[in-house]
C-alpha cells in the first residue's frame, strides 16, 4: 500500500468536496439564512485537502489495493464532512441522526430522519438533495472525470463507483474518457429534467432538488407529502426520468455513436428491464383494481421501488398484502448494471436466470458441452462465480442484519423492510418505516449500523469487504 498516494488522492478528493458547498451556501445567501453551516465545512475542507495534496506527496500509479482504499476511504471522508453543514445548522442534534441523513444522501438511499422538512432551512434541503446527485453517478467517478487518475487501480475505483456489467466490453474509451461520458450524459439528462418540471409548474428550487433525487434514485424530497405534493403531469415526468435512470448508462453512449436507438432493444437486460416494469404494473393495477388507486399511482411506484428511487405518492403500506408483496419483491430487482439504481441490479438476475436454465440442461444431458451466451457473447464462469457469491452474501446479509434490527424491539417487517430498503439503497420499506414513516424510531446504534448497510449496498459489498482482508493495507 503506498500511503503517500492514498493521501494525496484523499487531500484532492476533500478539496474538490469543499467546492460543492458553494452551491448551498449560495442558497442559503439567497434566502437570507445562515451561511455559517456551509462556510465553516467549506474552508475546512479547502485548508485541510488543500494541505494533505500539497504537503503529501504521490509515489507511483494507483495500483488495485490503492483504488479499493480510495473508495472505501474516500466515501468515509466524504460522509464525515457532509454531516457538518446538519450539526452546525442544529438541523440534527445527535451525531447519529447527521451520520445516517448524510450516507443515505450520498448513497442514494433515501431513507431519513428529517422529520419537519417543510420547516428545515431551504439551503439544507438543497445541500440534502446535492448528496444525492453527487452521489448518485458517483463522487470518485466525477472525481477522475474532471481530475483523472492513472494506473490500473482507476479501473478498480471506476468499477466501484460505477459497476459496469457483462458487456463492458462494448464500451472501451480510457478511464477518464469513460467517466467524463458517463457524467456528460448524467448532466444533460439532469437539465432536460429540470426544464421539464419548471415547464410543468415547478419553480428553480424544488425543480431541481427533485431531479437530484430522480437522476440519483435517491428520493430525497423538500416536501413531506414527497411527489404526492404535485399533479399528474409532474409525476409522469418523473416516471419517466426514473425509468431513464434506471438504464445502463453505457447504452446512452452506444446510441450516440451509432446515432441509433437499437442499441437499447439489443441489450438483453434492457429488454428485461423494460419487461420487469411493464409486467408488474399491469399485474399491480389488476391487484389494486377496486382499491382506489389510479393507474398513475401504480405505475409510479412500480418504477420507483424497481429503479430503487423510493419516491412516493401513495402508502403501499397500506395496500393489500398481496400488492405490498410485490413492492418488497421489486425491491431484490434494482435498476440495470450501470445504471444510478441499486439493490441487485438486473443484469445479474439475468445472468443468473440463463445460468440456472443450464444448469438444468446440463442435469438432463451431462456430457454436453454448454455455455451461456447473452447478447452473441459467452459469459466466463468467473463472472458467473462473482455473481453467485454476490447474491449469497447479499441475502446472507440481508438476513442476519435482520436479527441484529430485531434485537431494537421492531416487529419482523418493520426491521426486516429496513434491512431490506437500507442495503439495497430504496428508503421506505414497510411498517415503522413505511412511506409515510421515517428511521427515527431506531436508537443512535441502529442508526449508524443503517447506515453502514447503505454503504455495503451502494459498493456493492466487494469494496468495502476486501478492506478487511490484511493484504490489503501491506507495503
Amino acid at each position: 500500500m503506498r500511503y503517500g498516494t492514498l493521501i494525496n488522492i484523499l487531500g484532492r478528493l476533500i478539496f474538490f468536496l469543499g467546492l460543492s458547498l458553494l452551491f448551498p451556501l449560495g442558497w442559503a445567501i439567497y434566502y437570507g439564512e445562515g451561511t455559517g453551516p456551509f462556510i465553516w465545512p467549506l474552508l475546512l475542507s479547502l485548508v485541510l485537502g488543500g494541505s494533505l495534496f500539497k504537503w503529501v506527496k504521490e509515489n507511483g500509479e494507483i495500483r488495485p489495493r490503492e483504488g479499493f482504499a480510495v473508495v472505501g476511504l474516500g466515501w468515509l471522508v466524504t460522509v464525515l464532512i457532509g454531516v457538518l453543514p446538519y450539526l452546525i445548522s442544529g438541523t440534527f442534534t445527535t451525531f447519529s441522526e447527521a451520520f445516517f441523513e448524510t450516507m443515505s444522501g450520498f448513497s442514494t438511499t433515501g431513507a431519513s430522519v428529517l422529520e419537519d422538512i417543510e420547516g428545515t432551512h431551504r439551503s439544507i434541503l438543497f445541500w440534502r438533495s446535492l448528496t444525492h446527485w453527487l452521489g448518485g453517478m458517483g463522487i470518485m467517478v466525477l472525481f477522475i472525470s474532471i481530475l483523472g487518475t492513472v494506473g490500473p487501480g482507476g479501473l478498480q475505483v471506476f468499477r466501484a463507483e460505477a459497476p459496469g456489467t457483462y458487456s463492458l466490453e462494448k464500451f472501451k474509451p480510457r478511464i477518464k474518457e469513460m467517466a467524463s461520458i458517463l457524467w456528460t450524459t448524467y448532466i444533460v439528462i439532469s437539465v432536460a429534467q429540470t426544464v421539464a418540471l419548471m415547464v410543468a409548474g415547478l419553480d428553480f428550487f424544488d425543480a431541481t432538488v427533485h431531479t437530484f433525487g430522480t437522476m440519483a434514485t435517491g428520493g430525497f424530497s423538500s416536501y413531506s407529502a414527497s411527489i404526492g405534493e404535485f399533479n399528474n403531469t409532474v409525476r409522469w415526468i418523473i416516471i419517466f426520468f426514473m425509468f431513464l435512470a434506471g438504464v445502463n448508462f453505457s447504452l446512452y453512449y452506444i446510441a450516440l455513436r451509432q446515432k441509433s436507438l437499437r442499441a437499447f432493444w439489443k441489450s438483453a437486460e434492457f429488454r428485461l428491464y423494460l419487461g420487469i416494469i411493464i409486467f408488474f404494473s399491469v399485474f399491480l393495477t389488476g391487484l389494486l383494481w377496486g382499491e382506489g388507486e389510479t393507474l398513475t399511482d401504480t405505475v409510479f411506484q412500480v418504477v420507483s421501488i424497481t429503479t430503487t428511487t423510493g419516491y412516493v405518492t401513495a402508502d403501499f403500506d397500506a395496500w393489500p398484502f398481496a400488492a405490498s408483496g410485490v413492492m418488497v419483491f421489486l425491491m431484490f430487482i434494482g435498476g440495470c448494471a450501470g445504471s444510478t439504481g441499486g439493490s441487485m441490479k438486473v443484469g445479474r438476475h439475468l445472468i443468473l436466470s440463463r445460468h440456472a436454465f443450464v444448469e438444468m440442461q446440463r442435469m438432463v444431458r451431462p456430457r454436453r458441452v454448454l455455455s451461456m451466451r447473452i447478447e452473441g457473447m459467452v459469459i466466463p464462469e468467473r463472472v458467473i462465480t462473482n455473481i453467485l457469491t454476490f447474491a449469497f452474501i447479499y441475502l446472507f446479509l440481508t438476513a442476519a442484519s435482520t436479527l441484529v434490527v430485531l434485537t431494537s424491539g421492531e416487529g419482523l417487517v418493520t426491521s426486516f423492510s429496513a434491512v431490506v430498503a437500507c442495503i439495497g439503497n430504496i428508503g421506505p420499506g414497510l411498517g415503522g418505516v413505511g412511506p409515510t414513516m421515517d428511521y427515527t424510531i431506531f436508537d443512535g446504534f441502529y442508526k449508524i449500523y443503517l447506515s453502514i448497510l447503505m454503504l455495503i449496498g451502494r459498493l456493492e459489498i466487494f469494496t468495502i469487504l476486501v478492506l478487511f482482508v490484511p493484504n490489503t493495507w501491506r507495503k
